[in-house]
């Protein structure tokens, strides 16, 4: 009689086993209903190369030529361009490949080709700086340049931040 028992309680204690290791087998496979099947419509529609992103960033903002209308053409270099301008302080690679000189005359412009030299004005402070551009960006909204410190310095905004600029291309 013992044994009948003990056969009863391992069968019992083998058959719980086995459904709880079914039951913790089955929740790690349940389907996941949150899986997209495929790039949306508007996705798809996405270019997704740095020129058209640039250019697409560069069409929503103020860059725009002083004497001509709003609209810029595509591959055009503005030769004026009006709007905020920021600085930056910190990183240790542009864009262009070369080492960040926060003391140096650089800026960035989102499509400006590296290289290009600008003559940046602050109207508030009546100074203006010659920088090189050599980086990308500003990725801020409403944005038109990235200062290095040093260029921030020569036109006086370093203590502002951010300033109303006029850069005309040399």
């Amino acid at each position: 009689m013992p044994n009948t028992w003990v056969d009863a309680a391992r069968r019992l204690s083998r058959g719980l086993a086995l459904v709880a290791l079914t039951l913790s087998v089955a929740g790690c496979v349940t389907a996941n209903t949150n899986i997209a099947t495929g790039p949306t419509r508007a996705a798809r529609n996405v270019q997704t190369s740095s020129v058209a992103v640039a250019r697409r960033i560069a069409s929503r903002h103020s860059i725009t030529p002083r004497s001509t209308p709003r609209s810029i053409e595509r591959g055009s270099t503005p030769r004026s361009i009006e709007g905020v301008a920021s600085y930056y302080w910190e990183g240790s690679r542009v864009a262009s490949g070369g080492k960040y000189n926060p003391n140096g005359l650089t800026a960035a412009h989102r499509s400006l080709p590296f290289g290009t030299r600008v003559r940046v004005s602050d109207p508030k402070t009546n100074r203006s700086v010659v920088v090189t551009i050599n980086d990308r960006g500003p990725f801020v909204h409403g944005r038109v340049l990235d200062l290095s410190l040093g260029a921030a310095r020569a036109l006086g905004m370093e203590s502002r931040g951010v300033s109303r600029v006029h850069a005309d291309v040399l």
